[in-house]
């Protein structure tokens, strides 16, 4: 008899197709899986998880108290999850166990009931998976996290101690100035507390002269544009004010500003430039000095031609000879003033002015006086290119140059010999130990003398302050480093070649520059304009003799005449009858209130009064400082004094 089993195999068949099935994924995962009986011991591992577990043999394994693979915690997380699973409650947890070789990992462990068929708990599932990795880079990560906490810290007590120790100002401000923060140096620095500036405007502390330019700065800072380096002055608690120099930034909320103080820097500046200052008028008047042999010498020659004239215009001449001595007389004056005047000009105290100017035009000027200097036993000869040649450079500077390199010339032949003074365009600047030769368009003014040279070991040393090889009393060792100090100052060179008891040649180079064209002025007519036409002029002169001639002089051109011996009565006359005065013609030296004092009180009373100021020296004159009024140099002549005052009230 036949049974039909085809259902059967079929079964079987899925069966054990779903069996291989479930031992190919059990074999595919990389997790440990494994089955544990309600003792705790190990019933079963799959494939996957014996390679994770490195076990080869689970035999080796079979039977061993699952918790006995696990260290300290997590021992006791094992035995309690395995309590909870007999009782029916799965539950998860992390531990430390070592693979079966002793490889140290850490697991995340999921633990599970494994039901029978009348719903009692009859195994374990356990499911293992390997976490080291992810367990180290945490640990890495936490790690990293705390480095950079501590950094962070550490920075954070770096900066606040910065901002509580630092001699600089430090501000913190909204974009419309007012002050959100301020470091402890305001206090030190200005004197202003915290408390003192909060909520205020960093600008309400500036210094009048710098509120526009701060204010133009805080506005650029607000659309993101940094400033290194920005510098004003800032209101001390005292009173007074320092320069502050600011580095500000800008972010989106806040601009954010350091300071530091720089008065003392200031100070120091100004004193180093009235030092070269005073160094420069020093030279100048060594200079000077020497100078003064000459002009003695010339004003005798002039005195002497204009006392025997005087003397005999006394005697009855007829008038041809009255009128040639009155003409030497006149000439003798006019010499003298030119003289007088280039002797001030030169001696000028006054800041350094470059200014474009043609050089053979001063060369010929300055070689008058450099006669005076040299005495009649030395001839002076200039040699001037021709086509003019110009320099950018301070004018003064460059008289004294020559001043001073003529006076070590006339020394070096003592007093006799001939003294070449050369100006010529070149195209270099020719090699010095300091430098190599350069192109480029230049100015040599060279002054050869016929002298005894120079000795080759002082070569190097000349152009030293105070070096000297003169006597005492003859020379302060100053001329030939003015020479040095201007042709460095100016982007020059000076060049000195020497042959013992052959002669010198000192050759100053100077960077030539294209002059910009100026429109030709018309010549003013030398003659005199209209007369006084009976204008009423106050005269101010305290000197009576001058006093005396001057109003003498505009009586006889015209001129009505109120005579005023000091500035005090001057402004007293006015004050009674301003109304019925043209114009004010005052000298500038008087004692008390000077002239220039005077014209700037007339104009604050009677801004449309004419004024003319004259003077033959004053030291606010001689550093340019008219205040803008219109002066005539003394000694003037009456056609000079005549055509002034008329332009002056023709222009009133």
């Amino acid at each position: 008899m036949f049974k039909d089993v085809t259902a059967t195999k079929r079964t079987e068949s899925r069966l054990r197709d779903t069996q291989e099935f479930n031992s190919r994924v059990l074999a595919s995962s990389n997790d440990c899986i494994k089955v544990i009986d309600l003792d705790g011991k190990l019933a079963f591992m799959s494939e996957g998880g014996m390679k994770v577990m490195e076990v080869s043999d689970f035999n080796a394994v079979k039977g061993c108290p699952w918790p006995d693979f696990w260290q300290d915690q997590g021992h006791l997380d094992a035995k309690a999850a395995i309590a909870n699973a007999k009782a029916g409650i799965s539950g998860r947890f992390q531990g430390f166990a070592n693979t079966y070789m002793g490889t140290p990992k850490w697991w995340d462990v999921q633990v599970t009931p494994i039901y029978d068929e009348q719903g009692a708990v009859e195994k374990i599932l356990c499911i293992s998976r390997d976490i080291t990795a992810t367990r180290e880079a945490e640990e890495d990560l936490r790690r990293l996290n705390a480095t950079l906490e501590e950094r962070v810290e550490a920075r954070t007590q770096d900066r606040d101690r910065i901002w509580r120790l630092s001699t600089d100002l430090m501000l913190i401000a909204e974009f419309t100035g007012e002050i959100v923060a301020v470091n402890p140096a305001w206090t030190q620095v200005l004197g202003w507390s915290q408390s003192d500036l909060q909520g205020k405007s960093f600008l309400d502390f500036l210094h009048p002269d710098d509120d526009q330019i701060t204010t133009a700065a805080a506005q650029d800072l607000s659309q993101g544009v940094s400033f290194p380096g920005f510098e004003n002055r800032y209101l001390h608690k005292d009173g007074s004010y320092r320069w502050i120099s600011w580095t500000a930034v800008p972010d989106q909320s806040y601009i954010h500003a350091v300071g530091r103080d720089i008065q003392v820097e200031r100070e120091a500046a100004e004193a180093l430039r009235r030092t070269e200052e005073a160094l420069r008028q020093s030279q100048k008047m060594e200079a000077v000095g020497q100078l003064t042999g000459g002009v003695a010498h010339d004003f005798n020659n002039l005195l002497t031609v204009v006392k025997a004239s005087t003397d005999l215009l006394k005697r009855s001449l007829d008038e041809d000879r009255r009128r040639r001595y009155i003409d030497a007389i006149s000439d003798a004056v006019d010499r003298a003033s030119k003289l007088t005047g280039q002797l001030l000009a030169f001696s000028r105290q006054q800041t350094l002015r470059p200014e474009v100017f043609e050089v053979g035009k001063s060369v010929r000027t300055i070689g008058e006086m450099i006669s005076s200097l040299t005495g009649a036993r030395i001839q002076v000869l200039i040699e001037l290119p021709e086509i003019p040649c110009h320099i950018n450079a301070d004018a003064g500077q460059f008289d004294t140059a020559l001043i001073n390199m003529a006076v070590n010339a006339r020394d070096a032949m003592n007093g006799e010999g001939v003294l070449r003074i050369c100006v010529e365009p070149v195209q270099h600047l020719p090699a010095r130990r300091t430098h190599a030769a350069a192109k480029g368009d230049y100015v040599a003014v060279s002054l050869i003398d016929t002298g005894s040279g120079i000795a080759p070991e002082q070569l190097d040393r000349i152009f030293d302050p105070f070096f000297t090889t003169k006597e005492v009393g003859k020379g302060t060792g100053l001329g030939l480093s003015q020479v040095f100090g201007f042709a460095k100052q100016s982007g020059g060179e000076v060049m000195v070649e020497s042959q013992q008891q052959t002669g010198s040649k000192f050759t100053l180079y100077l960077p030539q520059v294209i002059p910009v064209a100026v429109t030709e002025q018309p010549v003013v007519d030398q003659h005199p304009q209209a007369d006084g036409e009976g204008a009423r002029l106050l005269v101010v002169e305290d000197n009576l003799q001058i006093g005396e001639f001057s109003t003498q002089t505009l009586r006889e051109l015209g001129y009505r005449i109120h005579w005023a011996k000091n500035g005090v009565e001057a402004l007293a006359i006015l004050s009674e009858q301003a109304q019925t005065f043209q114009a004010v013609f005052s000298d500038v030296v008087m004692p008390g209130m000077n002239g220039v004092e005077l014209a700037l009180e007339i104009k604050r009373l009677y801004p449309l009064m004419p004024i003319v100021l004259t003077s033959g020296y004053s030291p606010a004159l001689a550093q340019g400082n008219s205040q803008g009024f219109t002066f005539l140099q003394k000694p003037y002549s009456v056609e000079a004094l005549a055509r002034l005052l008329r332009s002056e009230i023709n222009g009133r």
